[in-house]
């Protein structure tokens, strides 16, 4: 009993020092779950998740305005709107070839996204998303909420591969990525943190 109230202490005081759970385990010698039961137990440690979302909150991101993205070579493609059903559909021409595109709503970009397999048929599937396609369920319900207050802007960018020591770059991949890591677009879960 002497030994698990030892461990029990050194956990918390890793805890205290904001180690994280599974390098608490590793260091102790212990299960996560374990590690996991003391600190939730302890009352007077700041749950570890805490520390790390309060932290994330000091890190802000710069917001992407539309403009930026059409001085950066971006094309307008259209726009979402209502269909005669209640649904949604693109008010525009939206290329078939593969690319970059960003929703876009009062002068800030919403979300971005990239589209290997093309960017007409990528857009299709926020219209009519299959049941597994969770992604695009999430952002055709924010689309259908938030384009009856004003609307919401398709800009397109098809980029050229690269290649790096030899190697090939997809540059539209690495595009999209870009701009999630480096700015605030609220659509995107890769972006908040």
């Amino acid at each position: 009993m002497n030994n698990v109230a030892n461990k029990s202490e050194q956990i918390r005081l890793l805890a205290r020092q904001g180690m994280s759970k599974a390098e608490i385990a590793r260091e102790v010698g212990v299960r996560y779950q374990f590690v996991y039961n003391v600190i939730r137990k302890s009352s007077s440690i700041v749950p570890i998740s805490t520390i790390k979302k309060d932290r994330s909150k000091l890190i802000s991101k710069p917001v992407l305005e539309e403009d930026a993205l059409l001085a950066a070579g971006f094309n307008r493609a259209g726009r979402w709107i209502r269909d005669s059903g209640g649904g949604i559909l693109i008010d525009g021409k939206v290329p078939y070839e593969p690319g970059v595109y960003a929703f876009c709503q009062d002068g800030q970009t919403q979300y971005v996204g990239v589209a290997t397999m093309g960017l007409a048929k990528r857009l299709y599937f926020y219209r009519k998303p299959g049941i597994s396609q969770t992604t695009s369920i999430r952002i055709r319900g924010i689309i259908d909420e938030v384009i009856s207050n004003s609307p919401v802007h398709i800009l397109v960018a098809m980029p050229e591969n690269l290649s790096w020591n030899g190697l090939p770059v997809n540059g539209a991949a690495g595009l999209e990525l870009g701009l999630i890591q480096i700015y605030s677009l609220p659509w995107n879960k890769r972006s908040a943190g």
